[in-house]
């Protein structure tokens, strides 16, 4: 004989499900059971008796006799008057205002000539080389305008190479260049504001050495008075090879 179960009637198709309600039921209520507080009333109750009974607590007040302070002293005021007689009388001094007013009147003064002093200037001309009317004569040299700066420039290149002399630094580091030198040869013949250009600062102090060398010279003259004249000059530094 076959044996037939009903389909509903099995117990176990949804244990799975049970299993699985029932876990999260314990859960919840573990985790309720943990967070869950309690307080001690008694204790707080005790607390809230004691300060009440602190805060009612009757303070004595205590008197202290302070005597009242002594009453000052008396003091007799008298007033003496004295009469002093006048012995010398004093006289105000008035102070005169020196600004001008409205009604004032101003006095008018006529300046003579004679009365005003003129001061003259000597102003330091400089007229160029190669405009002057005469230009500055180096000693040696004579003529006319024309042979004075001929003459000038010639002595002028006999000096430099006079007194020419290259650098022993620059030689070694083999500088060389073009240098530019400026000078003003003033109105007493002398040679002054010395100022050079050049590719380096060795070859601009010989140039200038070289320049500060220049003798004393009969100034130049634009009509016939001394004025300064300047003059600016190339220097060539250049190594020969060997």
């Amino acid at each position: 004989m076959e044996l037939k179960k009903n389909p509903k009637a099995n117990v176990g198709r949804n244990s799975s499900l049970y299993f699985a309600v029932g876990l999260n039921v314990m859960l919840l209520l573990t985790y309720l059971g943990l967070e869950h507080k309690t307080y001690e009333q008694d204790a707080t109750k005790i607390d809230i008796l004691m300060l009440q009974d602190q805060l009612e607590e009757d303070i004595p007040i205590t008197h202290i006799n302070i005597p009242p302070p002594p009453p000052p002293p008396k003091t007799i005021v008298t007033e003496a008057i004295q009469v002093v007689e006048d012995v010398e009388e004093i006289e105000e001094t008035f102070v005169e205002s020196t600004e001008l007013g409205q009604d004032d009147i101003i006095e008018e003064r006529e300046i003579s000539v004679d009365e005003v002093e003129v001061e003259e200037v000597e102003e330091d001309i400089e007229v160029p080389f190669a405009v002057i009317e005469r230009v500055p004569q180096f000693p040696g040299c004579t003529g006319n305008n024309a042979e004075l700066r001929a003459c000038f420039q010639r002595k002028m290149q006999e000096h430099l190479q006079k007194h020419f002399r290259y650098p022993d630094v620059a030689k070694d580091l083999n500088i060389q260049g073009k240098v530019f030198v400026f000078f003003l040869i003033d109105k007493e013949g002398k040679v002054s504001k010395v100022k050079s250009r050049g590719p380096d600062k060795l070859l601009e102090k010989e140039a200038e050495r070289i320049i500060g060398l220049l003798p004393k010279m009969e100034p130049g003259k634009q009509r016939n008075k001394a004025v300064g004249v300047p003059y600016s000059i190339p220097i060539n530094f250049k190594l020969q090879a060997q």
